[in-house]
């Protein structure tokens, strides 16, 4: 019905422009009023030079401006590329660069060579001009074909992408979230994650395309904020990553179960959930749907799991969602016919995967083949159709021959509860090809003892899967999502 996730708006400000749209902490917009926003928006991008097709760099600021300034740049056919709250400099000089950006919305200060001013500029009321008076009767909507906007990636692995994604690419993505978390037409829902970055931004997406509400919020660390938020709003959804709310259990406690009764789903993505992550969840919220999204920047979330409702599945990460199809294929990217015993590697196909890595058709061409997207994530699909993901192909540990996924381990290190945070990397063995290497950020550093935790862990994990070395670090590095950085690491024991 819709090519564009602006034209849902627009829809909606006609047919429900009285519903709540978008809220954060100091304000709050109903459909109709956002569409005027938008609008208003659209005539100050204008007015600055921005033409079809012209690059705007936004900073992330979880305000609803940002929002706005998104869909401005949708409706008048500017490609949005958002950057994260204060970007380093040279990360900023490096997307001008890519992009050649002819306008940069940001809150905080850079020194660029290109036309800056602050977002809340879009949004200021303008006295001399109507902006139904300046726009034409009838609205020329973004095709479905055309490039929407640039999303940088957090660089897990390497140097940071620039992914290009069209207007019918955040449609399908939007979907397969609205479909995946059976979204109710009433919903609002609570996102703390930036919606600088995919995993956020396509979960705000969804809820617009629904034509139900958003609430923004910089993170969970003010819990007091949170929860503040959720009881004003009377949130029925949350969207957050497993680090996020290993934080906020940690931090709020039993007010998580409190709000249970009135929470409709959870859905958690970014990264690999791991089981004790699941059992806090289903604990704090024993009727709510609790949601394991699967995905990427380049395709989006192509996989779902219900797991308070499929328990017992250590691993799966669910079924396909409404447009992805999945497949599994050896090394020279042939299907297979997987099993736990017989694994290969992940490939999606459908039309939320990306046009391409932005000025990189190598690159594009290197994962993207026969309409698919290759991934180096290791798993099979089982008899009755759910996927399961062992870890990265890159990250696995090849000790002796035996395939070693560091999630398990690292799951298994969590549950001592002297430890904080940890990572398990493979370190390179003349004897034995790799071993896992741990490393781990502990609460008393004076207090912990080596000796005891692989003591406690000879009850989880088997003698040859064991780790060979702990070293107790301040911080394990991880991206702007929460991910970990495991090069980092694997560089730390390159230069020992």
């Amino acid at each position: 019905m819709f090519e564009s996730i602006v034209e849902a708006v627009a829809d909606y400000a006609v047919k429900i422009p009285n519903r709540l749209c978008v809220a954060d902490r100091s304000c709050a917009y109903t459909y109709g009023e956002i569409w005027r926003l938008v609008k208003i928006a659209a005539q100050k991008l204008q007015s600055l030079g921005v033409k079809k097709k012209d690059f705007v760099m936004v900073e992330c600021t979880q305000e609803a401006d940002f929002v706005i300034c998104d869909l401005a740049c949708e409706l008048i056919g500017a490609v949005f590329v958002p950057v994260e709250h204060r970007a380093s400099e040279d990360r900023v000089r490096i997307i001008l660069e890519e992009t050649n950006a002819s306008l940069f919305l940001c809150s905080s200060k850079y020194e660029a060579p290109v036309t800056m001013r602050d977002a809340a500029f879009l949004t200021e009321e303008q006295k001399e001009a109507d902006p139904e008076e300046q726009l034409p009767q009838t609205v020329q909507f973004p095709k479905a074909e055309e490039t929407a906007e640039i999303l940088y990636t957090t660089g897990t692995t390497g140097t940071s992408k620039g992914i290009e994604v069209t207007h019918g690419n955040n449609i399908a993505l939007a979907e397969n979230v609205k479909y995946g978390t059976e979204m109710k037409a009433d919903n609002i829902e609570l996102i703390p994650l930036p919606l600088s970055h995919s995993h956020g931004l396509r979960c705000c997406y969804a809820n617009l395309l629904n034509g139900s509400t958003v609430v923004l919020i910089e993170g969970v660390s003010w819990v007091k904020r949170v929860f503040g938020l959720i009881e004003r709003y009377k949130v029925t959804a949350l969207d957050i990553s497993p680090s996020a709310l290993t934080v906020l259990h940690k931090l709020a406690g039993a007010k998580l179960s409190e709000i249970s009764g009135q929470i409709d789903y959870i859905q958690v993505g970014t990264e690999a959930l791991p089981e004790d992550v699941k059992e806090i969840l289903i604990s704090c919220f024993p009727s709510a749907r609790l949601y394991n999204f699967y995905g990427s920047t380049e395709s989006g979330r192509t996989c779902v799991l219900d797991f308070n409702k499929d328990r017992g599945r250590a691993g799966c990460i669910g079924k396909p969602t409404r447009n992805a199809t999945f497949i599994v294929t050896n090394e020279k990217r042939e299907p297979i016919v997987s099993s736990e015993e017989n694994m290969g590697l992940l490939a999606t196909a459908g039309p939320m995967n990306m046009k391409g890595y932005w000025k990189q058709p190598k690159l594009t061409e290197q994962i993207m083949q026969n309409g698919f997207i290759y991934t180096n994530d290791l798993g099979y699909i089982d008899a009755d159709g759910y996927v399961y993901m062992r870890g990265r192909k890159d990250d696995v540990i090849n000790y002796k021959g035996i395939k070693i996924a560091p999630e398990e381990i690292e799951e298994s290190v969590r549950k001592y509860e002297e430890i904080v945070d940890c990572a398990c990397v493979p370190k390179e063995d003349k004897l034995s090809g790799q071993v896992p290497k741990l490393f781990v950020v502990v609460r008393e550093k004076e207090k912990f003892q080596k000796k005891e935790l692989f003591e406690f862990l000879k009850k989880y994990i088997d003698a040859n899967k064991m780790p060979k070395e702990i070293e107790v670090i301040d911080e394990i590095p991880r991206t702007y999502n929460g991910k970990i950085q495991r090069r980092k690491l694997v560089e730390k024991n390159e230069t020992v």
